[in-house]
């Protein structure tokens, strides 16, 4: 049975922790061809996160976690998570639920039935967003695919599914300041993408209010 990795990056989501673990588990318990993990990062935060994470992997067997002393930043956060997983196959998702859990079922089955080794995700609108981020993120992705090699698909999200040959060849990479992004798009040619809306989620919501 294949196992599949879940990469969770936190900074400061106390209130979200245990919500992403009451959502996500029991989705991942029906999908009976794979077995799975959690893998949480704390990225140095301010709040009661570590210790909520350290509660929950104590409390349930198929979580670990990587503490970090201070604040990283995100993808060094998602290189640990990588580095540590075990899995045939490795997911990255935010804790906010922002990343919809609900195609996780898609996502598993294009990896084991169709054959894919990477599957993103993107988002497919940008509705609920204040204007001027939507209008930074449209001229990022306007400017950096003028200067890069590499396209990168407008509102091309963290949220994605690696196979382990990816996973491997990523690791292979030995650059101090990785942008995940565009290396898993260089080192396989044919992701599978699949659109979501991102809807704001209730922790998300609350975190921010």
């Amino acid at each position: 049975m294949k196992l599949v990795s879940i990469v969770v990056p936190c900074y400061n989501e106390d209130e979200s922790v245990n919500l992403f673990y009451s959502v996500v588990n029991p989705i991942l318990a029906e999908i009976k061809e794979i077995k799975y993990e959690f893998i949480f990062v704390n990225e140095g935060s301010k709040d009661k996160t570590i210790q909520i994470i350290k509660e929950l992997t104590n409390r349930e067997s198929n979580g670990r976690y990587i503490n970090f002393s201070r604040n990283f930043g995100k993808e060094a956060a998602m290189l640990a998570g990588i580095e540590a997983a075990r899995g045939d196959a490795v997911i990255l998702m935010d804790v906010d639920l922002q990343d919809p859990p609900n195609l996780l079922p898609q996502m598993i089955e294009d990896w084991l039935e169709g054959g894919y080794a990477v599957i993103y995700t993107r988002r497919s609108t940008r509705s609920g967003e204040p204007p001027i981020r939507s209008w930074f993120a449209k001229q990022f992705y306007k400017f950096i695919n003028k200067m890069s090699d590499v396209h990168i698909v407008d509102g091309a999200r963290d949220y994605r599914l690696m196979d382990r040959k990816v996973v491997d060849s990523f690791l292979q990479l030995k650059e101090k300041n990785r942008f995940a992004k565009t290396r898993v798009i260089v080192k396989e040619s044919f992701p599978s993408p699949i659109q979501n809306s991102t809807q704001k989620k209730k922790a998300y919501q609350r975190r921010n209010s």
